[in-house]
């Protein structure tokens, strides 16, 4: 087989939400596909800080920040934190309409204790991957800080948390022309969360940065994960597959739908691809 050019989401598809040790059926298959020639880029919401305790274990480079921090080998190719008088912008914006967030820079978390107390009440009734993700963040305090010990760093996104659309309406509209807002879930009880995304990248703009800095014809990359905010990344790839734990809309989007995490879905998926 031509060699492939393979990205990963981390939560909810190499590791399950909140942690970082990935199943050792997984660990077998990334090692199988780098010894068949393979390159394998982690490519998640996280940041350089939380995606730190997964580098060890043999990626080829990186994408944070839903695409706003790229590094491959040791070079880092794409660096776009938020200009200082947009993030004031968007903070402004949020608290006015009672919308709880975090403030993602590219190695800490920065959260209020408002949010905490949500997610705990999110997260005991029912959860999709990325609020479990942040519960269990919060909880083991993996470099999220109090909002309090903030002081200026430069941010990349930010995770937003709200009680209904309706708290969302306005920020939507003022913020449209410079952000994506990715929504994860709405549920009967219209808890909504999900990424704050600069329009200026998403995982699909990275995995396009990512081929061009190594000359990758696009028609060789494969993309595998879970939640909506993995969306661009599937449509970027050629062939992008979804976790059967992940989110419904995203496998009817997918060209492929893999068993889920828990039952070697990634093993299982390189295998029936032939990347092992």
């Amino acid at each position: 087989m031509k060699q492939k050019l393979i990205f990963l989401d981390v939560d909810g598809t190499l590791v399950e939400p909140g942690t970082n040790q990935p199943p050792a059926s997984a660990l077998e298959a990334i090692r199988l596909a780098r010894a068949n020639g393979h390159r394998l880029v982690l490519c998640s919401g996280r940041n350089r800080g939380m995606l730190s305790p997964l580098l060890g274990f043999g990626f080829d480079g990186f994408i944070g920040s839903a695409g706003g921090y790229i590094v491959y080998g040791n070079q880092v190719i794409y660096d776009c934190p938020m200009p200082p008088r947009q993030q004031a912008r968007v903070l402004s914006v949020l608290d006015e309409n009672g919308v709880y967030y975090t403030l993602e820079t590219l190695d800490h978390s920065y959260t209020a204790s408002l949010f905490r107390d949500f997610l705990r009440d999110a997260v005991s009734r029912r959860a999709n991957s990325e609020l479990l993700r942040w519960q269990k963040q919060l909880e083991n305090d993996h470099d999220t800080r109090p909002i309090t010990e903030y002081r200026a760093e430069p941010v990349y996104k930010m995770v937003f948390a709200s009680r209904g659309m309706e708290r969302l309406r306005v920020p939507m509209q003022i913020l449209q022309d410079d952000f994506y807002f990715c929504i994860q879930d709405l549920d009967a009880r219209q808890i909504v969360n999900g990424d704050l995304i600069n329009r200026t990248f998403n995982k699909g703009t990275a995995v396009h940065r990512l081929c061009a800095y190594l000359g990758v014809d696009p028609a060789d990359t494969i993309a595998f994960g879970d939640s909506m905010n993995d969306r661009e990344m599937l449509e970027a790839a050629t062939f992008g597959i979804c976790m059967g734990n992940g989110n419904p809309t995203l496998q009817q989007l997918a060209q492929m739908v893999c068993p889920p995490l828990a039952e070697d879905g990634l093993h299982r998926a390189f295998e029936a691809l032939g990347l092992i």
